[in-house]
């Protein structure tokens, strides 16, 4: 049921718990302190005055005739008692009735005693007495002297009156308080929430209002805040993918359907016939590779590119991927070499290391120029896979977005999807890798790729 209150309401509710204990320990500890201070001041009077009464009792005198000086009528009593509990003479309202017990008079013959009678002959109401010997002539007598505690009770009640009458109204007053205070500190919140409500995926660039108080609320609406900005990135990364995408896929689709509307259009040849066929079919190739390599980019965004890592000889894969590319050399009359350095052996997904090794050669052969040469090196406990080649080299400021899904160094050039080497970063990322790309001295463009080297851990 609490659970279900406003949260303002849950904390002044705890508050107003918090300041109720207080209070009433508060309470407590005052009460408790007054009535000692009291208990310790009426004892100090009493022994005040069995000093003055004791004076006249060594001096024969009498009780009775003190007249109020050193015995208050209706409020201060005094008795002498002889060692057998004999009364020997009393003020007015106590009369000839022994105020101590045997025992109690037994004690008080040897020293001081305090006593608490719950009623006094004569006065009915509650006392507090100092009980000692006092010497007259050659006897030992007894000497009593008290008081009654009325004063000291009205008192201790008009404390505990205060505090049962302020107690609540400063219950009251600290409870709207901690209303008012917990009101304001989660109005913030509350603007938050109102400003939250109203964005929506078309109106992202909306951000919640954030309190100049460098508090936990303002912590939270700048959090708040930075999540929106990712979220709006990542969708605005997610809306020009899916554009991107729609471009790429477009092109081929239109060459495939024009090629099939023109062998179906007229009667044609066999030879005719074939290469429209073989048109058709180097397109849905196209097809079916950007459609894989934007299924690798989605289950990368995903975390779920599968790998299988096992030792593989770098040597061998850069020799399966030249061996593959040979014929496309041989046709744009350039020429595809291993220069393996070191034997080195990586951990890593065959399949997909082949894939990024053979993006990084198409992108060679596609926008550099001269030999492509696949290269190894041992650095700092890790293998980088190097490809270069001859051409011009990336253009300036391009080298920042060489990675990035569907980039591509000249735009008018229809193409290439853009996606070979952000797959690449896909396959790198999904291997604890790192790419890099840069422009040699000697003319042409080295991009390569860092692995962790067999049984070893990478740290890039």
């Amino acid at each position: 049921m609490l659970a279900r209150l406003p949260i303002r309401l849950r904390l002044t509710l705890v508050f107003a718990l918090a300041v109720a204990i207080v209070l009433a320990g508060a309470g407590w500890l005052v009460y408790a302190h007054v009535a000692s201070d009291l208990k310790a001041s009426l004892d100090q009077q009493l022994r005040s005055r069995a000093q003055d009464v004791s004076a006249l009792v060594r001096r024969d005198g009498s009780l009775a005739s003190t007249g109020g000086a050193l015995v208050e009528h209706g409020e201060s009593f005094a008795e002498l008692l002889a060692s057998n509990g004999t009364v020997l003479d009393a003020t007015a309202p106590i009369g000839r009735v022994a105020l101590l017990t045997p025992a109690e008079l037994a004690r008080a013959r040897t020293h001081a005693l305090f006593a608490d009678p719950h009623s006094v002959p004569g006065l009915n109401e509650k006392a507090r007495m100092l009980a000692l010997p006092v010497q007259r002539g050659q006897r030992r007598l007894v000497l009593v002297v008290g008081t009654t505690k009325e004063n000291n009770a009205e008192t201790l009640r008009s404390v505990l009156n205060a505090f049962l009458i302020g107690g609540p109204l400063a219950l009251v007053l600290s409870s709207l308080a901690g209303y008012a205070l917990a009101r304001a500190a989660l109005r913030p919140i509350e603007a938050m929430r109102r400003r939250a409500a109203d964005i929506s995926a078309s109106s992202l660039d909306d951000r919640l209002p954030v309190p100049q108080t460098q508090d936990e609320v303002s912590r939270l609406g700048e959090t708040l805040n930075e999540m929106l900005t990712r979220i709006a990135e990542g969708l605005a990364r997610e809306r020009r993918f899916v554009a991107d995408a729609s471009h790429e896929l477009r092109t081929p689709l239109a060459l495939l359907k024009t090629e099939l509307e023109l062998a179906v259009r007229r009667a044609r040849s066999r030879e005719e016939l074939e290469a429209a066929i073989r048109a058709a079919a180097q397109d849905t190739e196209r097809l079916s590779r950007i459609a894989d390599d934007l299924l690798l980019l989605a289950r990368a965004e995903q975390g779920r590119v599968p790998l299988r890592r096992e030792p593989v000889d770098v040597s061998d894969v850069f020799e399966a991927v030249a061996e593959r590319f040979k014929p496309r050399a041989e046709l744009e009359g350039r020429s595809v070499s291993v220069d393996p350095g070191d034997p080195l052996v990586v951990s890593a997904d065959r399949l997909l290391l082949e894939q990024a090794l053979g993006n990084m050669v198409d992108n060679a052969f596609h926008h550099g120029g001269g030999e492509v040469t696949l290269s190894a090196e041992r650095r700092n406990g890790s293998a980088e896979l190097h490809v270069l080649d001859r051409g011009n080299g990336f253009p300036a400021g391009f080298l920042h977005q060489a990675f990035e899904p569907f980039s591509r160094a000249q735009k008018a050039d229809g193409d290439g999807s853009g996606l070979g080497l952000a797959i690449v970063q896909t396959i790198a990322d999904a291997h604890e890798a790192t790419v890099h790309a840069a422009n040699t001295e000697r003319g042409g463009a080295d991009v390569w790729i860092t692995l962790a080297l067999d049984g070893s851990v990478y740290v890039p």
